[in-house]
């Protein structure tokens, strides 16, 4: 396959050249993109060096197979035709396309066929949060349909891109030295503290966030389910968190429901055993690439519902490895 990576120099980028190692996908040529700030720079991909090269009108994506992009809803929107011309697939980890009607919204082990019905050649990787969330959801929704969720997230500093990673990092050692905490990321000091606010706030109270899970989900799975989520920024550096609470049509038991989790796809359930304290963490989810569950229990309140707790790491499965994993499903299905 003849691969391109636009936003080559940011974290995803960087993290699509880890995954596409790991998951030993096929690459016969690769090619980087990126801002006329990194263009010349160099990456290492499997022992060879290759240089950035800016992103303009003109580049040439023919010959390319498949282009994983990641440098923000505009850049997507502005260069969307330049790269899908020739024929590539362009896998669009912004936000710019997901709710378009004329592009699918793939999660892989949710539905992974909606990736072959793309009129434009354009595939959306859902909002990080999303992807976890479904992973999850789609085995309860196996035994039962689920009619509702809430959710509340603990999202790491990852998600909001490399600098506010070091951001993060930089604020603890400051406080450690006793200074004063420098603030730009973020809408607060994160270290040290939780932020509900993750996006822009839209008119209903809700941020861009939340309203994400709402419409992604409903999207991806195909289902009427209504979200009510929470988002809430956490001073962790990789790997989100997420509380969710589920109605279900009919009574789902704790036995069906880790049942299901132990079946599904790319989920790996975290049980208790022999009285020890065994649950997802981001601290052991990070720079993993499945969704893990664990504290699945009957909810107290509603006789459908259910509750249980979901991590995974939002720089590989909440971005670049769904991404990988829907090129490796239109390779394994073509």
């Amino acid at each position: 396959m003849n691969i391109a990576i636009v936003g080559a120099s940011g974290a995803v980028g960087q993290e699509f050249l880890r995954v596409l190692t790991e998951q030993d996908f096929p690459v016969d040529n690769l090619r980087l993109f990126g801002s006329a700030r990194s263009a010349g720079q160099t990456r290492t991909f499997r022992g060879r060096e290759y240089t950035i090269e800016e992103l303009t009108h003109d580049s040439d994506f023919s010959g390319i197979d498949i282009a994983f992009t990641s440098a923000g809803a505009g850049v997507s929107r502005e260069y969307a035709d330049v790269i899908t011309r020739h024929g590539a697939v362009m896998i669009d980890n912004s936000s710019a396309f997901r709710m378009d009607p004329d592009v699918p919204l793939v999660v892989p082990e949710v539905n992974g066929a909606d990736a072959f019905d793309r009129p434009r050649n354009i595939i959306g990787n859902p909002n990080c949060t999303t992807i976890q969330m479904v992973v999850a959801l789609n085995a309860i929704e196996k035994v039962s349909h689920i009619k509702r969720a809430h959710v509340a997230t603990y999202q790491a500093a990852s998600g909001a891109g490399a600098a506010a990673m070091e951001e993060l990092r930089e604020q603890c050692a400051q406080l450690t030295r006793g200074e004063e905490p420098t603030v730009c990321k973020f809408a607060h000091q994160l270290a040290y503290n939780v932020i509900p606010h993750v996006d822009v706030f839209t008119d209903n109270g809700y941020t861009k966030e939340e309203m994400k899970m709402y419409n992604e989900t409903r999207k991806i799975m195909h289902s009427d389910i209504k979200v009510s989520a929470t988002c809430v920024r956490v001073p962790v550096l990789r790997a989100h968190s997420e509380a969710i609470w589920v109605e279900t049509e009919r009574p789902v038991s704790v036995e069906e429901a880790l049942e299901a989790f132990s079946n599904a796809e790319g989920l790996v359930l975290v049980e208790e055993k022999d009285g020890a304290k065994y649950y997802p963490m981001p601290l052991f989810a990070a720079d993993s690439d499945p969704v893990y569950v664990g504290r699945v229990r009957k909810d107290l309140c509603d006789d459908c519902g259910l509750s249980f707790w979901v991590v995974a790491d939002q720089i590989k499965k909440g971005a670049a490895l769904n991404a990988v994993q829907i090129a490796q499903y239109l390779l394994k299905h073509s």
